[in-house]
């Protein structure tokens, strides 16, 4: 994509913000997304794998031990408009951040639309 048309897109007002975690750090996320303080209900949870800094977990199958490269890590994915980035962000860093390597990472995307596939609400009013 050219500069030119980066410049004519029209701003985003929703994002995505994907966040990767250790496990550990699942209830008391969801728990503070979920306050009163935050009021955020909707998000997507998956189980992966991944490769940074720190080491992989050491795995024991059939009496065999080994390392793997990998760590069991939990990514989150929250679809918000622009309003709520702030605070989902900052309660996200308020429970994950240790200051130690393996802390994860957040990513904010720009979305650029929402259709509700029950009654075909768009934009801001199908983010929720």
């Amino acid at each position: 994509m050219h500069l030119s048309q980066v410049a004519k897109r029209k701003k985003s007002l929703m994002k995505k913000i994907q966040a990767v975690f250790r496990p550990k750090f699942l209830e008391p996320i969801k728990e503070k997304l979920r306050s009163k303080n935050v009021e955020i209900y909707k998000f997507i949870i998956s189980n992966v794998l991944g490769a940074g800094e720190e080491y992989g977990d050491v795995i024991t199958y059939r009496g065999i031990t080994s390392e793997s490269v990998f760590t069991k890590k939990i990514q989150i994915q929250i679809f918000v408009n622009d309003d709520f980035v702030k605070k989902t962000v900052d309660t996200i860093l308020s429970v994950c951040s240790t200051g130690k390597v393996g802390d994860g990472k957040i990513f904010i995307l720009p979305v650029d639309e929402c259709i509700r596939i029950r009654d075909g609400k768009k934009g801001k009013e199908a983010i929720g």
